[in-house]
């Protein structure tokens, strides 16, 4: 009996990641003095949602104006898909929404769609493929006034992909949308990187960057202050440990990891230690002949991640 195995659609994601975006040192001080970015270090991959995570403020959207050209560092590197940003052949294959999509109210999303593809000598049937990833086929035909919130970004996003960029660089994309209009915006995040294009977008909202992105950078007071995976910053869990006498289990937990990563707190100990030596450390506790009633993992939240990063940065610059 021959089997066949039916062709798949290129997947461009399943290449090596390389990176696409490359920043080193990049500082902004402006003529009042006002230090707004700060020797930042960032690095974007193909094929990947890099979440630019910040407060209102933290230097986010000065930074990504940076990354395109916009506005010129005063100190500091950038390198976009090999090239400086802001010239032709930086631009060449990038899609970005830094500001709301400006659009003619009383045109249709596929008429406004089609004046820029004109402009940008893309051809007319460009104008149907991003209206069918922004999911706005069905809408196409109405007048931009008449849309949502919602789909007035997907369809800003649709007009960055015009080009067949490579990059995205997408500015507080959720921002203001209902959660119908989020989870719309999610699943067209989700797609762009499925496409295997790179997407940096910047928020404040924790849940959204949660949900869509691959790493995040923590960006508070013009300093970036960590890059990791999302699953690694979630995974900074301790480890709750309930026991008797817990004197005597704290010693040793704190003989194990290190007095450092041992809390007590509640009744309880509080233990940063890695989840393949938990077994370890229970085994130290037994052996010491501590009776213990309960060893949980407690992951925090991004949010609280966030929050704990940004306090110590601000008690740090204080």
């Amino acid at each position: 009996m021959t089997t066949t195995t039916a062709p798949t659609k290129p997947n461009r994601r399943a290449e090596v990641a390389e990176p696409v975006v490359v920043a080193l040192g990049l500082t902004k001080r402006y003529r009042s003095g006002v230090l707004a970015v700060d020797s930042v270090n960032l690095q974007v991959n193909r094929g990947e949602v890099y979440g630019f995570l910040g407060p209102n403020g933290a230097g986010k959207t000065t930074t990504m104006r940076m990354l395109l050209g916009l506005i010129r560092p005063t100190a500091g590197s950038v390198r976009v898909l090999g090239h400086a940003p802001g010239t032709p052949a930086g631009l060449a294959k990038v899609g970005a929404l830094v500001e709301s999509p400006g659009f003619y109210p009383y045109l249709s999303g596929r008429d406004n769609l089609r004046v820029l593809a004109r402009y940008a000598g893309v051809r007319d049937t460009r104008v149907t493929e991003v209206l069918e990833i922004a999911g706005l086929s069905d809408r196409a035909g109405d007048g931009f006034g008449q849309y949502s919130l919602g789909m007035k970004q997907r369809l800003g996003v649709a007009s960055t992909l015009l080009k067949d960029p490579e990059l995205l660089v997408l500015d507080e994309p959720t921002n203001g949308l209902d959660p119908a209009g989020m989870a719309d915006m999610r699943r067209l995040i989700a797609r762009l990187r499925d496409e295997g294009r790179a997407v940096l977008l910047s928020s404040h909202l924790l849940g959204e960057v949660e949900q869509v992105c691959d790493r995040v950078g923590v960006i508070s007071g013009g300093r970036l202050i960590t890059e990791s995976t999302v699953a690694a910053l979630r995974g900074q869990a301790e480890l709750v440990v309930t026991a008797t006498p817990l004197a005597d289990a704290a010693r040793v937990a704190v003989a194990l990891v290190g007095e450092s990563a041992v809390q007590q707190h509640d009744g309880t100990l509080r233990c940063q230690i890695d989840a393949d030596r938990v077994g370890e450390l229970n085994r130290a506790f037994v052996g010491a002949g501590i009776d213990v009633t309960e060893l949980r993992r407690d992951e925090r939240s991004l949010e609280e991640v966030f929050l704990t990063m940004t306090t110590q940065e601000v008690s740090h610059v204080g």
